[in-house]
């Protein structure tokens, strides 16, 4: 990276009939609390809106760091599932652009934090499913819960969060089978995988919950700690392929 504070993009939505003064147009949107929390950390915000995927790499070659932030569910037929009624309506444009960047930042070794869905991506990128839906850690509709959750001792994220600490969430859905390479790195009192790793990568974690809705902001300290260190070389090849319509992790 260039000399000053790491450059960490953070992926947004994409949204229909947004309205500010005067206006109703489609607009690209984050909360403000992730570029807050990325400011906080250290770090320089970008927002990447979605983007034609082949784009992904050049985009991340251009970051010292990633966040897949939060959103809609992901598409049950990523992972070669049927839609739950109770999942949420698809973001396909989305799906595919966070996709991309993720294996762009696994193939760059660019440090990479996923956020509630984007932990959820992360898992399905790497061959991994979902529950659809889970009670307990979303109770009102709109509201932000708060939880404890319980870090793996020798982990990443037990480096970076050594104690049992609460946390914001809002999420009805969660880990199912692991995709390739990924270890649980935390978990809620209930057994639901909080946070995952992979540990042949440089630095790549994903989090269940919320850390952009809170006060701790070790996690994004971590990670941009890892954007300001020198690269490894490039990893390519490292990151399953794809794979093809109609297989049973999904589409293109």
């Amino acid at each position: 990276m260039a000399s000053g504070r790491p450059l960490i993009g953070v992926s947004t939505y994409l949204e229909s009939g947004t309205r500010w003064g005067v206006w109703e147009l489609e607009a690209a949107l984050l909360p403000v609390g992730y570029p807050r929390l990325v400011q906080r950390a250290g770090g320089l915000a970008a927002m990447l809106p979605p983007d034609a995927p082949e784009h992904a790499a050049e985009t991340v070659a251009r970051l010292d760091g990633l966040v897949i932030a939060g959103g809609p569910d992901v598409e049950p037929v990523r992972y070669g599932a049927e839609p739950d009624p109770r999942t949420g309506a698809p973001a396909p444009e989305r799906d595919a652009w966070e996709l991309a960047l993720i294996d762009a930042a696994l193939a760059a070794d660019v440090p990479l934090l996923g956020i509630c869905r984007g932990l959820q991506l992360l898992n399905v990128a790497l061959g991994g499913t979902l529950t659809q839906h889970i009670d307990g850690h979303a109770e009102v509709v709109g509201v932000f819960g708060s939880h404890p959750v319980k870090p793996v001792p020798g982990t990443l994220y037990a480096e970076v969060v050594a104690e049992e600490t609460a946390v914001p969430t809002y999420h009805h859905q969660a880990v199912d089978r692991l995709g390739t390479g990924l270890i649980p790195s935390a978990y809620a009192a209930d057994g639901t995988v909080e946070a995952v790793e992979l540990p042949s990568a440089g630095w790549v974690l994903g989090v269940q919950w919320h850390p952009e809705m809170g006060e701790d902001v070790r996690v994004m300290r971590a990670l941009v700690a890892a954007a300001s260190r020198p690269r490894r070389p490039g990893r390519r090849g490292a990151v399953p392929a794809r794979p093809v319509p109609g297989s049973r992790t999904g589409m293109p």
